[in-house]
Protein backbone atom coordinates (compact mmCIF):
# COMPACT_ATOMS: atom_id res chain seq x y z
CA UNK A 1 0.00 0.00 0.00
CA UNK A 2 1.51 3.29 -1.03
CA UNK A 3 1.32 6.66 0.66
CA UNK A 4 1.97 9.79 -1.05
CA UNK A 5 1.11 13.32 0.93
CA UNK A 6 2.10 16.92 2.39
CA UNK A 7 3.11 17.57 5.45
CA UNK A 8 1.25 20.43 7.58
CA UNK A 9 3.33 20.76 10.84
CA UNK A 10 4.00 24.42 12.90
CA UNK A 11 7.02 22.97 14.05
CA UNK A 12 9.93 20.35 12.38
CA UNK A 13 9.58 16.74 13.87
CA UNK A 14 11.21 13.72 13.45
CA UNK A 15 10.24 11.28 10.52
CA UNK A 16 9.80 8.65 12.59
CA UNK A 17 8.03 9.97 15.45
CA UNK A 18 5.52 11.83 13.11
CA UNK A 19 4.51 8.81 11.12
CA UNK A 20 4.44 6.06 14.58
CA UNK A 21 1.72 9.22 15.88
CA UNK A 22 0.26 9.28 11.89
CA UNK A 23 -0.06 5.88 11.58
CA UNK A 24 -1.41 4.49 14.92
CA UNK A 25 -1.23 0.91 14.09
CA UNK A 26 2.14 0.14 13.49
CA UNK A 27 4.70 0.96 16.50
CA UNK A 28 7.55 3.53 16.25
CA UNK A 29 9.99 0.44 16.02
CA UNK A 30 8.21 -1.03 12.97
CA UNK A 31 7.89 2.93 11.51
CA UNK A 32 11.75 2.95 12.04
CA UNK A 33 12.19 -0.87 10.41
CA UNK A 34 10.16 0.51 7.01
CA UNK A 35 12.70 3.58 6.72
CA UNK A 36 16.04 1.63 7.12
CA UNK A 37 14.46 -0.63 4.68
CA UNK A 38 14.15 2.59 2.41
CA UNK A 39 10.17 2.41 2.35
CA UNK A 40 10.23 6.18 3.15
CA UNK A 41 11.17 9.10 1.65
CA UNK A 42 11.24 12.66 1.62
CA UNK A 43 11.10 14.79 -1.32
CA UNK A 44 11.63 11.76 -3.27
CA UNK A 45 15.10 11.31 -1.32
CA UNK A 46 15.63 7.81 0.48
CA UNK A 47 15.87 9.35 4.27
CA UNK A 48 17.18 7.62 7.76
CA UNK A 49 14.80 8.01 10.54
CA UNK A 50 16.65 10.81 12.72
CA UNK A 51 15.95 13.08 9.30
CA UNK A 52 13.66 16.02 10.51
CA UNK A 53 10.40 17.15 8.48
CA UNK A 54 9.46 20.46 7.87
CA UNK A 55 6.17 22.07 6.48
CA UNK A 56 5.34 21.58 3.07
CA UNK A 57 7.87 18.17 2.91
CA UNK A 58 6.39 15.43 0.06
CA UNK A 59 6.12 12.25 1.90
CA UNK A 60 6.14 8.99 -0.14
CA UNK A 61 5.57 5.57 2.11
CA UNK A 62 5.08 2.16 0.66
CA UNK A 63 3.79 -0.38 3.31
CA UNK A 64 4.26 -3.84 2.62
CA UNK A 65 1.85 -6.05 3.89
CA UNK A 66 3.80 -8.87 5.80
CA UNK A 67 2.66 -12.49 7.32
CA UNK A 68 -0.05 -12.12 9.96
CA UNK A 69 1.68 -13.18 13.38
CA UNK A 70 0.37 -16.23 14.91
CA UNK A 71 -2.85 -15.12 16.93
CA UNK A 72 -4.82 -18.71 18.52
CA UNK A 73 -7.97 -19.54 19.02
CA UNK A 74 -9.73 -19.08 22.14
CA UNK A 75 -12.71 -20.23 23.73
CA UNK A 76 -14.74 -16.79 24.38
CA UNK A 77 -18.72 -16.24 25.28
CA UNK A 78 -19.96 -14.24 22.48
CA UNK A 79 -22.86 -12.60 22.73
CA UNK A 80 -23.90 -13.32 18.54
CA UNK A 81 -27.11 -11.72 17.41
CA UNK A 82 -27.53 -13.41 14.22
CA UNK A 83 -25.29 -15.93 12.14
CA UNK A 84 -24.97 -17.98 8.98
CA UNK A 85 -22.33 -19.47 6.57
CA UNK A 86 -21.18 -16.10 5.39
CA UNK A 87 -21.96 -13.24 8.55
CA UNK A 88 -21.68 -13.34 11.56
CA UNK A 89 -22.85 -10.04 13.93
CA UNK A 90 -22.14 -9.47 17.63
CA UNK A 91 -22.90 -7.52 20.15
CA UNK A 92 -19.68 -7.10 21.81
CA UNK A 93 -18.33 -7.00 25.37
CA UNK A 94 -17.16 -3.60 26.66
CA UNK A 95 -13.32 -4.22 27.86
CA UNK A 96 -12.36 -6.08 25.09
CA UNK A 97 -9.67 -5.19 22.14
CA UNK A 98 -11.52 -6.11 18.83
CA UNK A 99 -7.56 -6.79 16.98
CA UNK A 100 -4.50 -7.81 18.45
CA UNK A 101 -2.43 -5.08 19.51
CA UNK A 102 1.36 -4.50 20.39
CA UNK A 103 1.13 -2.63 23.58
CA UNK A 104 -1.73 -4.64 25.83
CA UNK A 105 -0.63 -8.43 25.77
CA UNK A 106 -1.31 -8.48 21.94
CA UNK A 107 -2.27 -11.27 20.65
CA UNK A 108 -4.33 -13.21 23.73
CA UNK A 109 -8.13 -11.86 24.94
CA UNK A 110 -9.26 -10.01 21.61
CA UNK A 111 -12.32 -10.81 19.87
CA UNK A 112 -10.86 -12.18 16.72
CA UNK A 113 -9.45 -14.76 19.51
CA UNK A 114 -12.79 -15.56 20.06
CA UNK A 115 -14.14 -15.61 16.74
CA UNK A 116 -11.38 -18.05 15.83
CA UNK A 117 -12.23 -20.37 17.99
CA UNK A 118 -15.92 -20.13 17.09
CA UNK A 119 -15.58 -20.09 13.30
CA UNK A 120 -12.58 -22.95 13.04
CA UNK A 121 -11.44 -22.44 9.55
CA UNK A 122 -14.34 -21.71 8.07
CA UNK A 123 -13.12 -17.96 7.33
CA UNK A 124 -11.68 -16.12 4.37
CA UNK A 125 -7.97 -15.84 4.09
CA UNK A 126 -6.28 -12.59 4.83
CA UNK A 127 -2.39 -12.78 3.86
CA UNK A 128 -2.32 -16.04 3.46
CA UNK A 129 -3.75 -16.59 7.19
CA UNK A 130 -7.00 -17.84 8.00
CA UNK A 131 -8.94 -14.81 9.87
CA UNK A 132 -12.27 -13.19 10.54
CA UNK A 133 -12.80 -9.77 8.49
CA UNK A 134 -14.07 -7.68 11.18
CA UNK A 135 -15.68 -4.72 8.94
CA UNK A 136 -15.36 -2.17 10.86
CA UNK A 137 -14.26 -1.33 14.84
CA UNK A 138 -15.31 -0.11 17.84
CA UNK A 139 -12.93 0.98 20.73
CA UNK A 140 -11.71 -1.68 23.84
CA UNK A 141 -14.24 0.28 25.90
CA UNK A 142 -17.29 0.93 23.43
CA UNK A 143 -19.87 -2.11 23.84
CA UNK A 144 -22.31 -3.27 21.08
CA UNK A 145 -23.05 -5.01 17.53
CA UNK A 146 -19.84 -5.72 15.22
CA UNK A 147 -20.38 -7.17 11.60
CA UNK A 148 -17.60 -10.00 10.68
CA UNK A 149 -17.47 -11.62 7.39
CA UNK A 150 -16.89 -15.50 7.23
CA UNK A 151 -16.51 -15.65 3.54
CA UNK A 152 -14.28 -13.55 0.65
CA UNK A 153 -17.96 -12.83 -0.83
CA UNK A 154 -19.40 -11.44 2.06
CA UNK A 155 -15.50 -9.32 3.38
CA UNK A 156 -16.15 -7.26 -0.48
CA UNK A 157 -19.85 -6.82 -0.27
CA UNK A 158 -19.64 -5.67 3.56
CA UNK A 159 -16.31 -3.54 2.50
CA UNK A 160 -18.41 -2.07 -0.24
CA UNK A 161 -21.00 -0.92 1.11
CA UNK A 162 -19.49 0.87 4.28
CA UNK A 163 -17.11 2.45 2.04
CA UNK A 164 -20.23 3.89 -0.10
CA UNK A 165 -22.28 4.80 2.77
CA UNK A 166 -24.61 2.42 2.58
CA UNK A 167 -24.80 1.55 6.00
CA UNK A 168 -26.99 2.63 8.73
CA UNK A 169 -24.71 3.10 12.12
CA UNK A 170 -26.81 4.42 15.61
CA UNK A 171 -25.60 4.80 18.69
CA UNK A 172 -26.19 5.08 22.09
CA UNK A 173 -24.32 7.39 24.87
CA UNK A 174 -24.71 9.32 28.03
CA UNK A 175 -22.80 12.57 27.82
CA UNK A 176 -22.64 14.94 30.48
CA UNK A 177 -24.79 18.11 30.87
CA UNK A 178 -27.75 18.66 29.47
CA UNK A 179 -28.53 19.57 25.46
CA UNK A 180 -30.84 22.39 24.79
CA UNK A 181 -31.56 21.53 21.30
CA UNK A 182 -33.24 18.26 20.27
CA UNK A 183 -31.50 17.38 17.35
CA UNK A 184 -27.62 18.31 16.41
CA UNK A 185 -24.96 17.67 13.74
CA UNK A 186 -21.32 18.62 13.66
CA UNK A 187 -19.50 18.32 10.71
CA UNK A 188 -15.67 19.04 11.05
CA UNK A 189 -11.77 17.41 9.97
CA UNK A 190 -10.93 14.72 12.35
CA UNK A 191 -7.58 12.91 13.00
CA UNK A 192 -4.70 12.62 14.76
CA UNK A 193 -3.44 15.00 17.72
CA UNK A 194 0.04 16.25 16.86
CA UNK A 195 0.85 16.40 20.09
CA UNK A 196 -0.40 13.31 21.60
CA UNK A 197 -0.68 10.48 19.74
CA UNK A 198 -3.50 8.53 21.61
CA UNK A 199 -5.68 10.96 20.91
CA UNK A 200 -7.65 11.91 17.85
CA UNK A 201 -8.49 16.46 17.52
CA UNK A 202 -10.55 18.20 15.33
CA UNK A 203 -7.77 21.23 16.06
CA UNK A 204 -5.31 20.88 13.59
CA UNK A 205 -5.17 17.59 12.97
CA UNK A 206 -2.83 15.12 11.40
CA UNK A 207 -3.71 14.09 7.71
CA UNK A 208 -7.58 15.41 8.47
CA UNK A 209 -10.51 13.36 7.29
CA UNK A 210 -13.99 14.63 7.36
CA UNK A 211 -16.28 13.48 10.12
CA UNK A 212 -20.11 13.72 9.99
CA UNK A 213 -22.20 13.33 13.18
CA UNK A 214 -25.83 13.36 14.09
CA UNK A 215 -27.61 12.58 17.30
CA UNK A 216 -30.89 13.54 18.94
CA UNK A 217 -32.20 13.63 22.32
CA UNK A 218 -33.32 10.38 24.05
CA UNK A 219 -33.87 11.65 28.13
CA UNK A 220 -32.66 13.93 30.53
CA UNK A 221 -31.58 12.20 33.41
CA UNK A 222 -30.84 13.82 37.15
CA UNK A 223 -30.74 17.27 35.61
CA UNK A 224 -27.52 16.23 34.98
CA UNK A 225 -26.74 13.93 31.86
CA UNK A 226 -28.33 13.26 28.79
CA UNK A 227 -28.95 10.19 26.79
CA UNK A 228 -28.23 10.51 22.96
CA UNK A 229 -29.14 8.35 20.28
CA UNK A 230 -25.98 9.12 17.81
CA UNK A 231 -26.06 8.38 13.84
CA UNK A 232 -22.63 8.90 12.18
CA UNK A 233 -22.07 9.14 8.20
CA UNK A 234 -18.57 8.55 8.20
CA UNK A 235 -16.30 5.88 10.78
CA UNK A 236 -13.39 8.16 11.92
CA UNK A 237 -11.63 6.87 15.22
CA UNK A 238 -12.94 7.71 18.40
CA UNK A 239 -15.47 10.02 16.08
CA UNK A 240 -18.01 10.47 18.57
CA UNK A 241 -16.38 10.61 21.31
CA UNK A 242 -14.14 13.55 19.79
CA UNK A 243 -17.31 15.31 18.55
CA UNK A 244 -18.92 15.35 21.89
CA UNK A 245 -15.73 16.50 23.65
CA UNK A 246 -14.95 19.07 20.98
CA UNK A 247 -18.23 21.02 22.15
CA UNK A 248 -18.35 20.45 25.73
CA UNK A 249 -20.61 17.43 25.85
CA UNK A 250 -18.45 14.44 26.59
CA UNK A 251 -19.47 10.86 26.86
CA UNK A 252 -19.11 10.28 31.03
CA UNK A 253 -16.91 7.71 31.90
CA UNK A 254 -14.38 8.67 28.93
CA UNK A 255 -10.87 8.08 29.96
CA UNK A 256 -9.25 9.66 26.73
CA UNK A 257 -11.48 12.68 26.74
CA UNK A 258 -12.75 13.64 29.84
CA UNK A 259 -12.45 14.80 33.25
CA UNK A 260 -10.69 12.02 36.06
CA UNK A 261 -12.64 13.93 38.72
CA UNK A 262 -16.40 13.73 37.12
CA UNK A 263 -14.97 10.22 35.65
CA UNK A 264 -14.51 9.03 39.59
CA UNK A 265 -17.65 10.25 40.90
CA UNK A 266 -19.79 8.03 38.08
CA UNK A 267 -17.67 5.02 38.95
CA UNK A 268 -18.27 5.71 42.58
CA UNK A 269 -21.83 5.55 42.51
CA UNK A 270 -23.06 3.54 39.40
CA UNK A 271 -19.94 1.15 39.01
CA UNK A 272 -19.57 2.24 35.43
CA UNK A 273 -15.88 1.96 34.35
CA UNK A 274 -15.87 2.98 31.09
CA UNK A 275 -17.54 5.32 28.22
CA UNK A 276 -21.44 4.89 28.15
CA UNK A 277 -21.16 4.35 24.43
CA UNK A 278 -22.91 1.91 22.95
CA UNK A 279 -23.18 0.28 19.16
CA UNK A 280 -26.84 -0.35 19.55
CA UNK A 281 -28.33 -0.77 15.74
CA UNK A 282 -27.15 -1.75 12.08
CA UNK A 283 -29.17 -0.70 9.09
CA UNK A 284 -28.14 -2.23 5.70
CA UNK A 285 -29.11 -4.52 2.66
CA UNK A 286 -28.10 -7.84 3.26
CA UNK A 287 -29.15 -10.37 0.19
CA UNK A 288 -31.23 -8.57 -1.44
CA UNK A 289 -33.27 -7.55 1.59
CA UNK A 290 -33.45 -4.46 3.84
CA UNK A 291 -32.58 -5.81 7.49
CA UNK A 292 -31.45 -3.75 10.88
CA UNK A 293 -30.12 -5.72 13.71
CA UNK A 294 -30.08 -4.15 17.30
CA UNK A 295 -27.60 -5.02 19.70
CA UNK A 296 -29.28 -4.31 23.52
CA UNK A 297 -27.92 -2.23 26.21
CA UNK A 298 -25.16 -3.96 28.27
CA UNK A 299 -25.94 -4.63 32.18
CA UNK A 300 -23.27 -1.26 33.08
CA UNK A 301 -25.15 1.39 30.80
CA UNK A 302 -28.44 -0.65 31.86
CA UNK A 303 -27.99 0.22 35.19
CA UNK A 304 -26.67 3.73 35.53
CA UNK A 305 -29.68 4.54 33.18
CA UNK A 306 -32.58 2.45 35.67
CA UNK A 307 -30.56 4.62 38.33
CA UNK A 308 -30.87 7.96 37.12
CA UNK A 309 -34.11 7.92 35.59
Amino acid sequence: MNYNFCINIEKQNRVDIFLSTLFSDFSRSYIQKIIDRGQVSVNWKKINKNVKIKNRDELFITIINEHLEEVSPEKMDLDIIFEDENILIINKNSGINVHPVPWENWNKNTLVNGILYHCKDNLPTIWWTHRPWIVHRLDKDTSGIILVAKTDYMMNYLSNIIKNREITKNYIAIVSWIFNEEKFKIESFIWRDPNDRLKMTTKNPLNPKEAITFWEIIWFIDNKYTILKINIKTGRTHQIRVHLSSIWFPIIGDKVYWNKKINTEVSTKYSLNRQALHAYELKFNLYWNDVFYIAPLKSDMKNIIWNLI
